[in-house]
Parts: C-alpha cells; structure tokens; sequence
C-alpha cells in the first residue's frame, strides 16, 4: 500500500475553493491529511471538501474571509476543535482590487497612480492575512513539535513589474515575513517557505483575456513551453514541502514557473 506522508497531519488551505488552493487540499486529502477547506463561500468550500471526503479522506469546510481578523483567528479555531491541533498552513488566497470592488486579478496601473484604498486592501488580504494566519497557528505548532507554513508570493515582485505596485509589495513582504519567521520558528520544529507560482488559474485567465498577447509571448519566455497545472505541479509541490521530508529546508522561495525565472 502506498504511504501517505501527510497521515494525520492537520492543514488549513486558504482560497482553497477553487485554482491552487483546491488542488493542494485535494492533494493533502489523499495524502492522508485533515483537510480545514477555507475561502469565503460557504457552498465552495462544502464541494471541495465533499470531494475529499468521497475519495475516502478528511475535511472540513469553513468560510472565511482573510480580510478580516477574526474570521482568521475563528478558523484555526474551528481546525482545533475539529481535529485537536494545527500543523500545516497553507496562505494561498489573495485579494485584488478593493473591499467595495473585488476584483478577479490585479489591474495594471502606473505607480504614481497607485490607489491607496486598493494598497490598504491588498496587502490587507495578502501579507497581514498571511501573518494572524501564522500567528492563530504558532502555538499549536509549537506544542506539537510540528509546523509547516506555505506562503505564496510571486516573481512579479521580485523584478518590480510594471503596472503593478500593490500586488508586487504584498508579495514581497510576504517574502521577507516568511525568512524572518523561518530564522524565528525553526528552533520549534517549524518550517515557513514561500511558493512563487505561473500557473493556469482562474486569476490568470482573467488577465489572459485582458492581455492574451503579453501570455502568449510569456508562455515563449519559459523554458517548459507551458504555464503550469495547479493539480499536476502545485499539489505535490506543496505536499512535499509539508512532508517530513522537508524539515530541513526553511526560509526559501520555491519557483513554480518552468523555469521563467532563475533568480537568486
């Protein structure tokens, strides 16, 4: 019988109804893990989790809104109360556009005319939401001896890319939050690495539609000749960097891009 390297392990995956998040929960269920399935709508989260539960795994959906700190906190609460403990996160979800006016993808804007509504929104759903998500999960964590936090950033705030200030800042920041509390974390057995994805998702498809020129043209750009598949590449990507396997890797940011980028 083939093992599951995530038996009984309890993970939180965010923005988990659909795309990356999705794939990486369905990926932790049949990986043998507990699966707390969050995003913000109750019936998307309920599906994927039904789905995971049919395939004869464990999970649970719950709604939460990353923007908003106590539904944060509320939802590794419902994990404890679930399943005893956390020990893996997953802070995948991200906002874009403003509170009032959600937006499917970042819209590309010069910096001078950055929105600071927008800014406040971003990074709010993004890099703060990514830190009372580690916090909530810290002790629980640390009582365990067990921890593991992915976070997703991007290669598009490495470079500074064009047209799009508040997503490439809160990417980055996540970035620097991540290495600070690998430095922090590590002596408790915990472990905090980043994800930076190009993959086919339903954020991405939005901003084919607005750009298919600059997609095509980026697609020549990687040296695999595809954007990537959240089940085929995100999903065991995340499996094993929540595995036992990688304990002794923290700190660092994963390039889950065929090879676009080959950054330091």
């Amino acid at each position: 019988m083939e093992s599951q390297v995530l038996k009984d392990k309890v993970a939180i995956v965010t923005g988990a109804g659909r795309g990356i998040g999705r794939a990486i929960a369905l990926a932790y269920g049949r990986e043998g893990a507990k699966v707390v399935v969050a995003s913000r709508t109750q019936s998307t989260v309920d599906d994927v989790a039904k789905e995971i539960n049919d395939a004869g795994g464990t999970a649970i959906g719950v709604a939460c809104d990353v923007g908003h700190r106590d539904e944060v906190f509320a939802c590794v609460d419902k994990a404890v109360e679930a399943f005893g403990t956390v020990n893996i996160v997953v802070n995948n979800a991200q906002g874009f556009g403003t509170e009032a006016d959600p937006q499917p993808s970042t819209v590309f804007v010069a910096c001078e005319d950055t929105d600071e509504v927008e800014w406040e929104y971003t990074f709010r759903t993004g890099a703060t939401a990514s830190l009372w998500f580690m916090k909530a999960a810290f002790p629980h964590m640390k009582k365990s001896g067990y921890g593991r936090v992915i976070n997703f950033a991007s290669s598009s705030g490495q470079i500074g890319f064009e047209g799009n200030t508040c997503y490439n800042a809160t990417k980055e920041a996540i970035r620097s939050l991540s290495r600070t509390a690998a430095r922090e974390w590590g002596q408790y057995g915990i472990t905090v690495n980043i994800i930076n994805p190009a993959l086919e998702t339903r954020a991405f498809d939005k901003w084919k539609a607005a750009r298919p020129e600059f997609v095509e043209a980026l697609k020549e750009k990687i040296p695999m000749r595809r954007l990537g598949e959240p089940e085929r590449d995100a999903g065991p990507l995340a499996v094993f960097i929540a595995s036992e396997g990688a304990s002794y890797i923290t700190g660092q940011t994963f390039m889950l891009e065929g090879g676009m980028h080959t950054l330091p």
